[in-house]
Order: structure tokens, then C-alpha cells, then sequence
């Protein structure tokens, strides 16, 4: 089956990009060096070609008790238009079928961006859950999704666009409609800058400007040592269907308050408090030499803990990190196991860069 290609493709292509298959996607890996790359967005901007997300428009009178009941934090918080909040779908395990973000569009109108990867299955299990409510779930097409990240992102996209003084002073996890755009104050680097959603056929033209501007194009490998650093969890490793949030560092994304509120995986999730968490998502930095990958067996006190769900080489700290989930009771110091030796590592808490200063 040949892949699904993103409106930037030809973009990429003629700039150079390694290409790679990316959850059916042929997407850009890295421009030639993935590293420059991660150090452009710490250090001043560069953007991502994101078209592989999806787009679910959610409409309907009773939208507002529908995701009351889907998402298992509260869509309460989100009282203002525009406002975005970032939560789990779970089961009735309490497993998560995605994590994703849900905006506040106006009246009776939400918006999420969920996981290309699980696209089939969150629209299925949406729509499922969606049908007693009467509410409509619409599918985004025809769109294209570029993320601009870095302390001089926002200024490098107010020299492109003209954007009205309350779109360019809006806060973090917020968005507005900009014509046929919709921009959002969101990301997944720890960087400050814009996810923006404009028609596919005007992508390339925004791309092109924002290069002119010394924005550089960054591909997936930056994407995911970035978002490791800041912290934040890749689906399908930190976290799936088989654990809970509670094991993988998100409790802070559960709401438990008003008692009332009955989400899908809320008794799963209020059992498996009581009794006790038996593990946890840490993070950890390697002591000695070598480099931290994902499945890696941590050991603490000569015995096994846990693995390693996400790991890499941290260009911002010069050093291996990861996440790991290990036993709830695990601290200080372990190791790492490498081709059959015992490296020494920390057990910490994420994230590892914040505001692109280490934060250790």
C-alpha cells in the first residue's frame, strides 16, 4: 500500500529531506542534521510540517455532557472560546486509547487533534461513544497542519501574518479562527510558539514565507528528542491502552472533582488509587557514557525495577535521557542495562528542559 503524503511533500522533498514511513505517512525525518535542527527550536525557531494529525470537529446541543463523559479531564475548564485543555481518552480499563488535545471553538462547537497512529480506532470509539448524545463527529479534510516553535517563533509568524493584537497577545493553550486559519498557542517541544490549521492548498506558500523569515524546517527526529526533554509523553510508548495515567506520570490530567462526574475509566482509575499504584513513569539520565533506548531493563539495587519506554541523546544537556516505568517505590540512583552491562544512572523527575535551560 503506498503511503499517504502531507500537502509539504513536495516541500520537503525539494529541500532536501530524508524521508521516512511514519504510521503510513511518508514524512520528513530530518533536513540533514536532526541535531541542528533540535538546537534551532531552543535556541530560535523552527516548524514542523504536522498535516498528519487529525482534525475531529465535535457539534451538537449535548457536546458539552458528551466530553464530560469521554475525556477524563474536565472540559469545564474550558469556560472561555478558544481555550484549550490537554487530556486522555481512556477505556473502561482506564487504559489510554489517546492522549490529545480539545479546544473550545464557541457555543456548542469543540475541536480535537488526536494521534495520527490511532486514527482509525479514536474516530471509531468517538463515534461510538458519541451516538446516545446525538452529537456529530466530523472528520477535518483538505487541511494541512503546520507547528512554528522557539523563543522567536511568535514574532518570525507575526512578520508572515497579520495577525489582530488579540491573536498575537493570546495566552498559552489558547486559540482563535484567523480567516480560514485557526491558531493555536500550543506545541510539543517545551518551546513557546503557534500550531496553526490552515486549507491544504495554501500550506506550502505559508511554509515557504516563514523560511524566508530563517525559520528551519525540522523533521520528526528533532521532534521527539524535543518533546522528550520538555517532558511530554509519546503514545504507543510512555503510554497505551495498558496502563493507566496514574502509571504514566498524568495523573496531573485526571480531574477527579465534582465526585459526580462519571467518565469511561473512572472506576478502573478510583480502584487502582486506593490500592496503590504499583508503578510510575520517572525520568533518567544517564551517568556514564553510552546511549539510553527504548525497552532497556533499569535494575535498582541489583534488582530489575522496570524499562525504558522513550529514550535518546539530550543535545540541549550533552547527555543520554529517558522515560522510564519503573516500581512506584524506586529512587535515587540505578542502572541501566546495555549490551549486557550495568551503566549507572539517575532516577529524576521530568521534565529535563524547560524554556531550553536545563532544569535538572
Amino acid at each position: 500500500m503506498s503511503l499517504l503524503k502531507t500537502p509539504l511533500y513536495a516541500a520537503h522533498v525539494a529541500a532536501g529531506a530524508k524521508m521516512v514511513d511514519f504510521g503510513g505517512w511518508e514524512m520528513p525525518i530530518h533536513y540533514g542534521s536532526q541535531i541542528e535542527e533540535h538546537h534551532a527550536v531552543r535556541r530560535d525557531a523552527g516548524m514542523f510540517d504536522v498535516s498528519h494529525m487529525t482534525v475531529v470537529d465535535l457539534r451538537g446541543a449535548r457536546v458539552a455532557d458528551f466530553l464530560r463523559y469521554l475525556l477524563a479531564n474536565n472540559i469545564e475548564r474550558l469556560q472561555e472560546t478558544g481555550k484549550a485543555l490537554y487530556t486522555c481518552m481512556l477505556n473502561e480499563q482506564g487504559g489510554v486509547i489517546d492522549d490529545l488535545i480539545v479546544y473550545h471553538m464557541h457555543g456548542n462547537w469543540y475541536r480535537m487533534v488526536v494521534n495520527s497512529a490511532t486514527r482509525e480506532k479514536d474516530l471509531a470509539w468517538i463515534r461510538k461513544q458519541a451516538a446516545p448524545f446525538e452529537v456529530s463527529v466530523e472528520e477535518g479534510s483538505g487541511l494541512a497542519m503546520i507547528a512554528i516553535q522557539g523563543p522567536h517563533a511568535r514574532e518570525r509568524v507575526h512578520a508572515v501574518l497579520a495577525l489582530e493584537e488579540d491573536v498575537r497577545d493570546m495566552a498559552p493553550f489558547y486559540a482563535r479562527e484567523v480567516g480560514d486559519m485557526f491558531v493555536a498557542r500550543t506545541g510539543y517541544t517545551g518551546e513557546d510558539g503557534y500550531e496553526i490549521i490552515l486549507p491544504a492548498d495554501e500550506a506550502e506558500d505559508l511554509w515557504q514565507k516563514l523560511v524566508a523569515t530563517g525559520v528551519r524546517p525540522c523533521g520528526l527526529g528533532a521532534r521527539d528528542t524535543l518533546r522528550l526533554e520538555a517532558g511530554m509523553n509519546l503514545y504507543g510508548a510512555d503510554m497505551d491502552e495498558t496502563v493507566t495515567p496514574l502509571e504514566s506520570g498524568l495523573a496531573w490530567t485526571v480531574a477527579w472533582e465534582p465526585a459526580t462526574r462519571d467518565f469511561i475509566g473512572r472506576r478502573a482509575l478510583e480502584k487502582q488509587k486506593a490500592d496503590g499504584v504499583a508503578r510510575k513513569l520517572v525520568g533518567l539520565v544517564l551517568e556514564d557514557r553510552g546511549v539510553l533506548r527504548n525497552h532497556l531493563k533499569v535494575f535498582v539495587d541489583g534488582l530489575e525495577a522496570g524499562e525504558i519506554t522513550s529514550g535518546s541523546f539530550s543535545p540541549t544537556l550533552g547527555k543520554a535521557i529517558a522515560f522510564a516505568r519503573i516500581d512506584s517505590d524506586a529512587n535515587g540512583n540505578c542502572s541501566v542495562e546495555v549490551r549486557g552491562k550495568q551503566l549507572a544512572a539517575r532516577i529524576v523527575r521530568p521534565p529535563f528542559v524547560r524554556n531550553g535551560k536545563p532544569c535538572l
